[in-house]
């Protein structure tokens, strides 16, 4: 009876196990939606708009590059990615991500060996207000300066985007390789090939504003211009004329999902990572414990301790190369490192706590703490 009471134990901490980490199990549907009389997408949870085809190399002839991007955070505390330029052979895209109450631009850049690293630039406070801002980001051999609509609000002379950087497909409301997907409502975007002038800044901003559009006079080169205007259906037409236009999956999709993720690229000092770790270790310690008591009892297994944080291990792997298929999930190296971890807690500590378990619930199915 005890066996059996184990067994059942054991393959409904794994139907758990299995739940928590492939939940829900397919691609839910895109959370994309009009914002009904007005111009404009809302972003909400698993949500991304992609572009049709890849933008091309920017001009050569130093003239530089501009964005501006018009929209509104769902939440001012959200860390997540609104923009991205990805190109598969750039390990390190542009891309505009809201950090809180920051803006943050991350691109390529070089460390003191030369080797490619991202480079970051924070802009404090520009989503402190519950309101629609303005972005205009321009880019030249001089540095990048970031205005706040109309104003410049930050000068980084040593931040230089790349030629190439709004370059390739355009993820919007989310990132590729890993879900990130982005709250709020997109309200407008337009690229440029060239920097435009501070009057130029002020101008398109305030047109931008009074008629939903900028007014422009030739002399931008403006790439692409999204208004977000079709009120329905699932594209949003380029009125630059570039070709590139938006579409709206119907399922949400992450563009080259990434296949286990390797640690060296997925470690952060950060809180976040840290609270992922710590969970995918806590959760497979029950894992560990359930299965290394039936292994040692009911199996006579040898070596039931190498056995059973083994087993963790292959769980813990099928998980994450099915996790590489739904786009919902990150599939990495950190949490088979900390899953097998768990298991391996989960053994250790049947020997300390079976006992007392058993006295203080003599109904459980434990049976004395086994030899290895």
């Amino acid at each position: 009876m005890r066996t059996t009471g184990l067994a059942i134990v054991c393959i409904a901490v794994l139907c758990v196990t299995l739940t928590l980490g492939l939940w829900p199990f397919h691609a839910p549907r895109n959370h994309v939606a009009w914002r009904g009389n007005h111009a404009g997408l809302r972003f909400a949870r698993y949500s991304t708009v992609l572009s049709s085809g890849a933008f091309q190399s920017t001009s050569t002839d130093g003239a530089g590059d501009s964005l501006e991007i018009w929209l509104q955070p769902g939440f001012i505390w959200d860390r997540n990615t609104f923009l991205t330029f990805y190109r598969p052979a750039n390990p390190i895209p542009f891309s505009l991500r809201q950090s809180q109450t920051q803006l943050l631009l991350q691109t390529a850049g070089q460390d003191e060996h030369d080797r490619a690293k991202t480079a970051k630039l924070y802009v404090a406070e520009v989503f402190r207000q519950p309101r629609p801002v303005f972005l205009t980001i321009t880019s030249s051999e001089r540095g990048t300066v970031i205005y706040l609509d109309g104003v410049p609000v930050k000068t980084a002379s040593q931040f230089r985007l790349s030629p190439k950087a709004f370059t390739g497909r355009l993820v919007v409301g989310d990132s590729p390789r890993q879900s990130d997907s982005w709250f709020g409502e997109l309200l407008g975007l337009a690229i440029y090939h060239r920097e435009l002038t501070k009057p130029q800044v002020l101008h398109n901003y305030v047109t931008w504003k009074q008629t939903g559009r900028p007014e422009l006079t030739g002399d931008e080169r403006n790439v692409a211009l999204y208004l977000f205007d079709e009120h329905q259906g699932t594209v949003i037409r380029d009125k630059a004329g570039s070709g590139v236009d938006l579409y709206i999956p119907e399922r949400y999709t992450v563009m080259d999902q990434v296949f286990l993720n390797p640690l060296w690229i997925e470690f952060s000092m950060t809180r976040d990572y840290w609270d992922a770790a710590v969970k995918n270790i806590v959760g497979f310690i029950p894992f560990g414990f359930c299965f290394y008591a039936y292994m040692a009892t009911a199996r006579n297994i040898e070596r039931t301790k190498l056995v059973t944080v083994a087993l963790g291990t292959a769980v813990s792997l099928t998980i994450e190369v099915l996790q590489s298929y739904l786009p919902t999930r990150d599939s990495g190296t950190t949490d088979l490192i900390t899953n097998t971890l768990g298991t391996w807690i989960g053994v250790v500590s049947y020997g300390w706590l079976a006992p007392t378990l058993s006295r203080t619930f003599p109904w459980l199915p434990l049976p004395a703490p086994p030899h290895p």
